[in-house]
This record gives C-alpha cells, sequence and structure tokens, in this order.
C-alpha cells in the first residue's frame, strides 16, 4: 500500500503562517465538498467506512490525530500531527480517525459531493468489494 502525505508550502512572516491550497495544483482532484470534525470526544473513532470512487484530503489543522489506512490486503496508521501535512486517501480505501489531541480539528477535502451510495459502511461487504 502505498501513503501519499502532501508537504503543503507554508507561507508566513511575524504575522503569522498561512496555508493556501489550490485544486488540481496542491489537490490533485478538482474539490466539491470541504467539511471539518472537532470537538471530537475522546475514545471515539470516526470513518470505520470506504468509498467507491470518492477521493479526499485530510488535512489537520489544529491539534493530532491517526488515521488507520486498510485496503483490504495491508494496513497502515499514519499520524497527522502538522497543519501543513496533507493525506490523500484513494477510494476503495477503508479509513478510520482515532487518537483525537482535544484539541483537533480535522479538515477533509472531497473530490465529489455526498452520496450516500459511494459508501461502504460495513467492512465484511469491504473485503468483498475490493477483492472481486
Amino acid at each position: 500500500m502505498q501513503v501519499i502525505k502532501y508537504v503543503f508550502q507554508p507561507h508566513g512572516d511575524d504575522r503569522g503562517q498561512l496555508i493556501a491550497l489550490e485544486e488540481n495544483k496542491d489537490i490533485p482532484f478538482c474539490i466539491k465538498r470541504v467539511y471539518y470534525m472537532y470537538d471530537t470526544v475522546k475514545g471515539v473513532v470516526r470513518g470505520k467506512h470506504a468509498h467507491k470512487s470518492l477521493e479526499q484530503i485530510l488535512v489537520c489543522i489544529h491539534g493530532s490525530c491517526k488515521v488507520l489506512l486498510d485496503d483490504g490486503r495491508e494496513k497502515k496508521v499514519v499520524p497527522l500531527e502538522k497543519p501543513y501535512e496533507g493525506l490523500y486517501i484513494s477510494n476503495n480505501m477503508w479509513r478510520e480517525m482515532y487518537d483525537f489531541s482535544e484539541d483537533a480539528v480535522l479538515m477533509v477535502l472531497a473530490s465529489d459531493y455526498y452520496n450516500e451510495d459511494d459508501y461502504i459502511r460495513d467492512y465484511d461487504q469491504f473485503l468483498s468489494y475490493v477483492n472481486s
């Protein structure tokens, strides 16, 4: 399994830092949806699903969390700890986000609009889907 972590170029001076993200330049797809998670309760696991066609970039813009990636053959845990790093998640990849710091804000950039039919929410169905 190839894990792709992007390091975005910070721009800063004595006023602070700024990250600008542009679709099809810094992000490898057109951005159709942006959402973020915050105030995640200790011990909660988010995600627990895969997408049939959706691609995403996850950026922990504040605090930290871990992401479990699973392609049906191999699993990897990727820490997200810096606001200038983004984790690319392709379609057909099971993901679980967990171990959120108390101050974590996890932003997700998605390649398409919300579509419930694109989700695989049962792990056994995911394994059947990717192995068929």
